[in-house]
């Protein structure tokens, strides 16, 4: 009875690239060389759903991890250099931050330790919810990508951050870049000091230390593993500080991607078709005969009723009747929703940005607790005021499209009127009143806006600005064409003459001359520089405790993708330890070593270093052939901690047997318990001193089992839900096991059955692999097809 039960098979059209299960649910997701991001449950494998590679992302996925509540998966792009935050539920994007290089691993962690500080913080509610309303959904019709502020929920940032406990998304790229994100959103510590590429990560639970596998070339030219641990003592010390910290920062980062995303609402309200009146006006002043100005002409219209047959060309069949009309709708429906947009999202999002700052403010005045983390009071209050002038740009444009609704509203109506006047239709009689009130009142808007500008068109190209809005939803460094007039402002005349409020820190700066693109960017940049502070003064504090250097990879390997190779690093949260498990098949191919480190960088750990020789001696050997079958010995593969005590190898039989494939499980309870000590000598790789590692026998019990048809090569566990995933050496061939429950005598030999009809597909895709992709796929249906029977009676079985 085979150990170990296979619940699915599948064949896929297109190589994996990484795989990785929920930490949570019986759920993994797989990475494919087309930059297709596939979740599958391990019932049958059947698939859940797909996230094409798209241009905005990017499509070529470089590495996976899942955060410790299996609610969003994280993945990085080689070729636009992003990491993207996927939600599982309905596989939403909802967020994208961008990367110096490329990420080449990651890991996401839960902090475990708990302190008094802590689980008050924990257990306290958020007030923010008490003082703020919530932030306004954005408008349905927005097709962002950025899905986090447009569902019909009602704490988004919150739901995206998930639980109060402090969890690290940690990345490793080339040139030794390591990013820690908090929350996997808002970055606490750029590391520097690491040589060469990152294979491997792996931070401690208590936050103490982080463990880097890499990738280097060595003094003789070769490329060389070494394991590297760093110290992140400060942020296990800062623990309840830090959490508050990143908490704090990263409600703040999505605000500020809620009020860009706002804006940018904003300039999509905006039509091009509000810039038709400056245009056709620039069109008449350089096409008219007259020297008369076009201020005069309009002015000469509105008090005599009589217009210049040049003027009279341009409204009758330029502008025409039922142009006007679309023209004011357009204004109208425009400049309402830039308005409301406003009123409702940039004063609310604005407001929730000042309370947070201030509150991190505070934070930043006990130095005893903050300061060592890089919060700085000074820096914090230039944010607080650069929002607060985001606030009075906000407020100054809303009082602009106040102005410029009544003035096109009065100067449309009395337009509309004398151009029906002038193709002699009836005029209805509620339009025809116009007061000498009203027609003081167009008069003010023509001499204003309808006054020709010599330097506006060397500027711009056109004579006018009549209409008023649209330059401040620019985004260009300029000045604005037209700056509100504050002439008479009784408030900006009493500070000019103020000496002690001209330069108070309580009032917050106008900027005046500039537009709300303009300011929104000063605002992002102030905040960005407080948000990058704390990650680099961490970075600094993060020194390199070990580093060993372990073994040289031969050439030959160059072609496997890195995601998968070994070495495997494990973190034990009870033992606060370290675990790295490696082989080493150029010095010893049948021994599997297994590295280990104490989480806290000064503690000794026995048996740092040791290896299992991979001898099997079978128990139940037939007794005719006693002799033959005592024992094989392997060569590992693969290798992935299962949980703290268990490793779960994929094994291949030794030269005249290299055609078998175990998948096993190996307990370490018996390697760990020896008496020998392993003393590194410092000036020599691991590779160089391995005849002196202490060795143990194989101990596999009846948990292993052969993986028949099937060559296989990796293997992905996860020893919460107990399951694994084999995959094969072409990375298409794919099986599925439950690791605690072994398999019936019936239902192994029919799934035996199906593997043989796989396995010949398996073999032919591989002869095939520079065919073209649609015979792959289809090759992928007819192993499907062949698999599909066993599924159904698995799945009858399971019902019964």
């Amino acid at each position: 009875m085979p150990a170990f039960r296979q619940v699915g098979e599948k064949q896929l059209p297109n190589p994996v690239l990484c795989m990785a299960w929920s930490p949570k649910r019986d759920l993994i997701a797989l990475a494919n060389t087309t930059g297709e991001l596939l979740l599958h449950r391990l019932a049958s494998f059947q698939r859940v759903w797909s996230l094409p590679p798209s241009e905005y992302t990017g499509k070529e996925i470089t590495a996976l991890a899942w955060r410790p509540d299996g609610k969003i998966l994280a993945f990085s792009l080689g070729d636009t250099k992003q990491v993207v935050l996927c939600g599982v539920e309905k596989a939403e994007i909802l967020h994208v931050f961008p990367m110096q290089s490329s990420v080449t691993c990651m890991h996401w962690m839960e902090v475990t330790e708990e302190s008094s500080a802590l689980s008050s913080f924990y257990n306290s509610e958020d007030e923010s919810k008490l003082f703020l309303p919530k932030l306004p959904t954005l408008p349905k019709s927005y097709s962002t990508t950025s899905k986090i502020f447009s569902e019909e929920k009602s704490d988004e940032i919150l739901n995206l951050m998930g639980e109060v406990r402090l969890n690290v998304l940690v990345l490793g790229g080339d040139s030794g870049f390591v990013e820690l994100y908090a929350y996997g959103m808002y970055k606490i510590a750029t590391l520097s000091g690491v040589s060469g590429t990152c294979r491997s990560l792996s931070l401690s639970s208590d936050l103490k230390s982080l463990s880097v596998i890499t990738e280097a070339r060595s003094a003789d030219n070769n490329s060389q593993i070494c394991y590297i641990q760093l110290d992140t003592r400060l942020l296990s010390d800062c623990l309840p500080e830090v959490t508050r910290m990143a908490r704090k920062f990263t409600h703040i980062s999505t605000l500020l991607q809620y009020l860009h995303l706002s804006l940018t609402c904003m300039c999509e309200a905006w039509e091009d078709i509000l810039m038709q009146m400056d245009l056709r006006l620039t069109k008449f002043v350089q096409e008219k005969n007259t020297s008369t100005q076009v201020q005069d002409e309009f002015l000469e219209l509105l008090l005599w009723g009589q217009s210049s047959p040049e003027l009279q060309a341009l409204l009758m069949n330029q502008l025409t009747v039922k142009g006007l009309k679309k023209l004011g709708q357009s204004i109208e429906s425009s400049y309402s929703s830039i308005q409301k947009l406003v009123i409702s999202h940039l004063q609310s999002g604005s407001e929730a940005l000042l309370y947070h700052l201030s509150e991190v403010k505070g934070m930043s005045l006990w130095k005893q607790k903050f300061e060592p983390l890089g919060l700085d009071s000074a820096a914090i209050e230039g944010a607080i005021t650069a929002v607060g002038s985001f606030s009075l740009k906000a407020n100054e444009l809303l009082q602009v499209i106040d102005k410029s609704m009544k003035n096109f509203k009065a100067f449309f109506r009395w337009l509309y009127v004398a151009m029906l006047r002038m193709c002699e239709e009836h005029v209805p009689p509620e339009l025809n009143k116009m007061t000498q009130k009203d027609i003081a009142f167009v008069a003010d808007f023509l001499s204003e806006h309808f006054s020709e500008n010599e330097e506006l068109f060397e500027r711009k190209g056109k004579y006018f600005n009549v209409e008023r809005v649209g330059q401040y939803l620019k985004d260009e460094d300029e000045d604005l064409v037209s700056p509100p007039n504050t002439k008479g402002n009784q408030w900006l005349k009493f500070l000019q003459e103020s000496t002690h409020l001209k330069e108070s820190p309580l009032l917050f700066p106008s900027f005046p001359q500039k537009s709300l693109h303009f300011v929104k960017r000063m605002m992002e940049s102030v905040i960005e520089q407080c948000l990058q502070k704390p990650a680099e003064v961490i970075g600094t504090s993060v020194k390199q405790a070990v580093c060993l250097p372990l073994y040289t990879v031969p050439e030959s390997s160059e072609s496997t993708p890195r995601l998968f190779e070994l070495p495997s690093l494990w973190n034990d949260k009870k033992a606060k330890m370290h675990h790295v498990v490696f082989c080493m098949p150029e010095i010893s191919p049948c021994k599997l070593y297994l590295l280990r480190r104490g989480s806290d960088p000064d503690r000794r750990i026995p048996n740092s270093v040791m290896s299992i020789h991979l001898r099997h001696h079978l128990d139940d050997a037939d007794e005719d052939n006693a002799a033959a079958q005592t024992s094989y010995l392997h060569s590992c593969l693969d290798a992935r901690f299962y949980d703290d005590e268990m490793l779960t190898v994929v094994l291949q039989g030794s030269e005249e047997d290299n055609r078998r494939r175990v998948l096993a499980q190996l307990p370490l309870a018996s390697a760990l318990s020896c008496e020998t000590e392993f003393s590194w000598e410092p000036n020599l790789r691991l590779d160089q001193q391995s005849s002196s590692i202490p060795s143990h026998g194989l101990v596999l019990g009846n948990q292993w089992r052969e993986l028949e048809n099937m060559k296989a090569q990796f293997v992905a566990v996860n020893g919460i839900r107990k399951v694994a995933c084999v995959l094969s050496a072409n990375l298409r061939h794919i099986r599925v096991f439950e690791m605690d429950v072994e398999d019936e005598d019936d239902e192994g030999a029919e799934s035996q059955n199906a593997s043989a009809d796989q396995d010949g597909l398996d073999t032919t895709m591989t002869s095939e692999g520079l065919e073209e992709e649609s015979g792959e796929a289809k090759g992928g249906e007819r192993g499907g097809d062949a698999f599909r029977k066993t599924e159904e009676q698995l799945e009858s079985e399971e019902a019964l």
